[in-house]
C-alpha cells in the first residue's frame, strides 16, 4: 500500500510540474485577452440583446468564466433572454482549454470539441427562447437593469501586479486543483486499478453522463479540471466528458442564483441546464462520436 501511494504521489508532482511553464504561458495569454476584449464582448452581449444566441454562445466559448458571471447578471437586468444566458453557460468550459492545450491534446481534437459546443450552446438557446415564445411565458421582461447586483467574476480584477501577476496567481490556483485532483486518480488507479475505474463507466454509460453532469454543477473551475482529467486518463467517453462540460457554467450559477431574486426559476433554469447538457452527452455517445 505504501509503495502505491509514494508512487502516486512522485508521478502526479512530476507530470503536474511539467504543466507549469505551459500553464503559465497560457494564463498570461488569456489575461492579455481578457484585457483587450472583455468589455467589448459583454457590451456586445448587452447590445445585441434577443439575437445574441450565436455570438452568447461565441462569448462563452472564450476560457474565462466572467463572461457567464456577466451574462448570469444581464439575465438578472432584463437585458438578454434566458435563451441567450444559456447558451453562454453551455458553451463555458473553464479551465478544460489550458488542461487540453498543456496536456498536449491535438488542435483537431480541440477544434472538434468546441465546434461541438459553440453548435450545442446556439441550437439549445435558440430552442429554449422559441419554446418559451411557443407557450407564452416571460423571458426577462419583467426584469429591469436596476435590479442588477455588483457582479461576482472569477476575483481576477482583484489581483494587483498586472497581467503577470495574475496570471501566475491563477495558474498556482488551478496547479494546486491539477495537482489534489491528479493524486486522487493516481491512488484511485493504483488501489482499484485502471480497467476497474473506467468499466464502470463503460458498462453504465448512461449512468456516467448523469454523474458528470452532476459534477459539472458544482460552481467552481474545479469541476471542469476533475471532468478534463478523467478524460485525459482514458475514464471518460466523449458523451460523458461533454455532459459534464456542458453544464459547467463556472460561477455563472451563483451569480445567477445572488442577481435574480426568484429562487424558483432559478431552480428551473439549473435543471433545464443539467437536463440539456446530459440529454446532449448521451446522444453524442449514441452517435458514437468521438473527439
Amino acid at each position: 500500500m505504501s509503495d502505491i501511494i509514494i508512487d502516486s504521489l512522485l508521478d502526479t508532482i512530476k507530470d503536474t510540474a511539467t504543466l507549469l511553464p505551459f500553464l503559465f504561458v497560457t494564463y498570461l495569454a488569456m489575461e492579455w485577452l481578457e484585457g483587450k476584449t472583455e468589455d467589448q464582448s459583454v457590451r456586445l452581449l448587452s447590445n445585441v440583446g434577443k439575437a445574441s444566441h450565436l455570438l452568447g454562445a461565441g462569448i462563452g466559448l472564450i476560457p474565462q468564466c466572467g463572461f457567464s458571471a456577466a451574462a448570469a447578471s444581464l439575465y438578472s437586468g432584463g437585458v438578454i433572454t434566458v435563451g441567450t444566458m444559456l447558451a453562454v453557460f453551455l458553451s463555458t468550459s473553464d479551465e478544460m482549454l489550458p488542461i487540453f492545450i498543456s496536456s498536449s491534446v491535438g488542435a483537431h481534437s480541440i477544434i472538434k470539441i468546441l465546434a461541438f459546443k459553440l453548435c450545442i450552446a446556439f441550437i439549445s438557446g435558440l430552442t429554449v427562447d422559441i419554446l418559451l415564445k411557443v407557450i407564452g411565458r416571460k423571458n426577462g421582461e419583467d426584469k429591469h437593469i436596476h435590479d442588477l447586483c455588483e457582479q461576482d467574476h472569477c476575483g481576477c480584477e482583484e489581483e494587483e501586479g498586472g497581467i503577470v501577476r495574475s496570471a501566475f496567481v491563477h495558474t498556482v490556483k488551478i496547479t494546486l486543483f491539477i495537482f489534489i485532483i491528479s493524486l486522487v486518480l493516481s491512488l484511485l488507479v493504483g488501489f482499484a486499478g485502471k480497467e476497474a475505474v473506467a468499466g464502470v463507466m463503460d458498462s453504465v454509460p448512461v449512468l456516467g453522463c448523469f454523474i458528470c453532469g452532476l459534477i459539472g454543477l458544482i460552481p467552481n473551475c474545479a469541476a471542469s479540471v476533475v471532468i478534463a482529467e478523467l478524460y485525459l486518463e482514458n475514464m471518460l467517453s466523449s458523451g460523458q466528458m461533454m455532459s459534464g462540460l456542458l453544464v459547467g457554467a463556472g460561477v455563472g450559477i451563483l451569480v445567477l442564483a445572488r442577481t435574480n431574486r426568484h429562487p424558483k426559476e432559478n431552480a428551473i433554469i439549473i435543471a433545464g441546464l443539467y437536463i440539456i447538457g446530459v440529454v446532449w452527452g448521451l446522444l453524442i455517445d449514441l452517435a458514437g462520436v468521438t473527439f
